[in-house]
C-alpha cells in the first residue's frame, strides 16, 4: 500500500503594476497544488503547482507549471513560483506568504510578488486570498490520495498523479502495443473531439513506430463526422529524439512524443492534415484503474486500460481549415491502453455524470484461443460520490465468490451493460448513432485488423439502483450527444 499525498486547489485575486505604468492591472491566480507527501505543518512540504495565471491585457496562460514551498512554521513562509508565458515570452511570478503568529490570518492570505521577464524584474504587486468566497471550496479541494509504486518498482506519484502513468511503458519486447487517448467535449458547441496517440512494436521485431489521429464531431449531426492520421515514424525512446521534432521542454520520456505530436503531462498538440490543436490539460481527482490495478503495473493480462485523468478540463485551440474551435474548460478525459493489441470484440464508455461523477466501461472478448469463446468480460468503473463501484472490479466482470456479474450485448447502433455487484445492479443504455459515428482501421503488432466505430457524440442512459427490500432506484443519468463510445470487432 503506497503512502499518502496532498493536492488542493487555491484561488487568489489582487493587482499588478508593470514597470512604466501609472496605474496598476487587474491579477488572478487559479492553481491546482500536488505534493508527494501529506502536508507537514511543523516541517516543509514540497509541492508541484499547475493552474492558470491572468493579468488583464497582458497575459492569459492556462498552462502554467510551478512550485509551492509550504513551511508555514519551520520557515515561517508559504513560497510561490509560478511559470507561464506573455505574450511569447518566458516570465515568473515569484513571492511568499510570511507568516506571523502575531497576525495569522493576513499573512496567511496576503501574497506580495514581483514579475521576473528573463531574470529582470518587470513589475510587482499583491495578490489575496478571498476568505469570505474561497475559504469553503479551499478546504473542501483538499484530497489525500495513495502514491503507488512505479512500473519500475520506485515510490512515486502512482494513482495520486495522473504524470505518473503517462511516461512509455514498452520496454522494447516485440508485439506490444500502447496508447493514449483524449476525448472531449466543447460545452458550447456540443463538439466532440478524439485525439488517438499510439506506439506499434511489431511482433516480427522490425522497428517500432509512432502514428495516429484526430477527429472531429460536429455537435448539431448535421456536417460529417471529419479525421486526419499522423504518421507512421520511427518510434524514438526518451533521451533519444531529435530536437526537429519540436516538442515542449520536459516533454520527453513523459508521454507520447513522435514528429511535433505530443501528449505529455498537461499538454496536447500537433498537427495532421487541415488539423491543429494546442491544448492544455487541469486533470481533477484520482485516476481511475478500470481493469484490476495490478493489471498496469504486472502485464499479465492480453491488454489492460487506466483513465489517469477521468475528469479534465482542456483549454486551447483547436483548428480544422482554418475555423478555430476555442475550449475554455470543456470536459473530458486521457486514458491509456498498454498490451498485444486489439480485442476480438470489445465496447467502451466513457461518461461524464456531473457533480464530479464519471462512469467508464470495457467490455470485451480476447483474442487468445480459449478466452475467445467467451461472453465478453465487463469492466465497470463508477465514481460516484467520491467513491468507486464496485470494489473489486474483477469479481464482477467474472462473477466470482457471488458477486453479482456484468453482462454485455454488444452491437450498432445499441449496445447494453447490464448487471449487479454487491446491493447495487446498473443498466446502461448506449446509442451511437451511424452519422455521429467513425469508423476507422487499426493493425495489430502481429498485422492482423480491426476496424473501430468511434462516436464523441453519443448518447447514454444509466439507471443505478440499490437493495432496500426491493429494488429502488438511487440515480438516473440521460447523455444526450455527450457520451464518448466506441464499438470494434474484426
Amino acid at each position: 500500500m503506497g503512502a499518502r499525498g496532498t493536492a488542493f486547489s487555491e484561488v487568489m485575486a489582487g493587482s499588478v503594476r508593470l514597470a512604466g505604468e501609472r496605474e496598476p492591472r487587474p491579477v488572478r491566480l487559479d492553481l491546482d497544488v500536488r505534493a508527494d507527501e501529506v502536508l507537514r505543518p511543523m516541517g516543509t512540504t514540497e509541492g508541484r503547482l499547475t493552474g492558470r495565471v491572468r493579468v488583464a491585457g497582458w497575459a492569459d496562460d492556462t498552462g502554467i507549471r510551478g512550485e509551492l514551498e509550504i513551511s508555514p512554521l519551520a520557515r515561517r513562509r508559504i513560497r510561490y513560483r509560478v511559470h507561464f508565458t506573455a505574450g511569447g515570452r518566458s516570465c515568473m511570478l515569484d513571492g511568499w506568504k510570511s507568516i506571523s503568529p502575531a497576525r495569522p490570518v493576513k499573512s496567511m492570505t496576503v501574497l506580495p510578488f514581483v514579475l521576473l521577464e528573463d531574470g529582470e524584474q518587470t513589475g510587482e504587486g499583491t495578490l489575496r486570498f478571498p476568505l469570505a468566497t474561497q475559504l469553503l471550496p479551499f478546504l473542501g479541494s483538499f484530497r489525500f490520495p495513495r502514491r503507488t509504486a512505479s512500473p519500475s518498482g520506485a515510490v512515486g506519484p502512482g494513482a495520486a498523479d495522473p504524470d505518473g502513468l503517462l511516461p512509455p511503458r514498452w520496454d522494447g519486447a516485440a508485439g506490444r502495443t500502447e496508447v493514449w487517448y483524449t476525448t472531449v467535449t466543447d460545452p458550447e458547441s456540443g463538439t466532440g473531439l478524439w485525439l488517438h496517440h499510439e506506439l506499434v512494436a511489431p511482433a516480427d521485431g522490425s522497428g517500432a513506430y509512432a502514428h495516429g489521429w484526430v477527429a472531429q464531431f460536429p455537435g448539431n449531426g448535421q456536417e460529417p463526422v471529419r479525421h486526419a492520421r499522423f504518421g507512421p515514424e520511427p518510434w524514438k525512446p526518451a533521451g533519444g529524439q531529435d530536437r526537429a521534432d519540436e516538442v515542449s521542454d520536459g516533454a520527453r520520456g513523459s508521454g507520447f512524443t513522435s514528429g511535433g505530436i505530443e501528449a505529455v503531462p498537461g499538454r496536447l498538440r500537433g498537427s495532421a492534415g487541415p488539423f491543429s490543436w494546442d491544448l492544455t490539460e487541469q486533470p481533477d481527482g484520482e485516476p481511475l484503474f478500470t481493469f484490476p490495478r495490478w493489471s498496469w503495473r504486472r502485464p499479465l493480462l492480453p491488454a489492460a486500460q487506466i483513465v489517469p485523468a477521468p475528469q479534465a478540463t482542456y483549454s486551447g485551440s483547436f483548428t480544422h481549415d482554418g475555423r478555430e474551435l476555442r475550449l475554455d474548460d470543456a470536459q473530458g478525459a486521457t486514458a491509456r491502453i498498454y498490451g498485444h493489441g486489439n480485442a476480438r470484440r470489445w465496447a467502451w464508455l466513457h461518461a461524464h455524470l456531473g457533480g464530479g461523477d464519471v462512469l467508464e466501461i470495457v467490455a470485451a472478448v480476447s483474442m487468445r484461443p480459449v478466452l475467445r469463446r467467451l461472453p465478453p468480460l465487463v469492466f465497470l468503473r463508477l465514481r460516484k460520490d467520491g467513491r468507486t463501484w464496485p470494489r473489486r472490479v474483477e469479481r464482477a466482470a467474472v462473477g466470482w465468490a457471488g458477486a453479482g456479474r456484468f453482462r454485455a450485448d454488444i452491437g450498432l447502433p445499441v449496445w447494453t451493460v447490464t448487471g449487479r455487484s454487491g446491493m447495487r445492479r446498473v443498466k446502461v443504455v448506449v446509442t451511437q448513432p451511424e452519422e455521429r459515428t467513425l469508423a476507422l482501421d487499426y493493425t495489430d503488432p502481429d498485422g492482423s485488423g480491426a476496424v473501430c466505430r468511434n462516436s464523441e457524440t453519443a448518447d447514454a442512459h444509466i439507471l443505478l439502483e440499490r437493495w432496500w427490500g426491493r429494488w429502488r432506484k438511487e440515480a438516473e443519468w440521460s447523455l444526450d450527444g455527450t457520451a464518448h463510445a466506441e464499438v470494434g470487432d474484426r
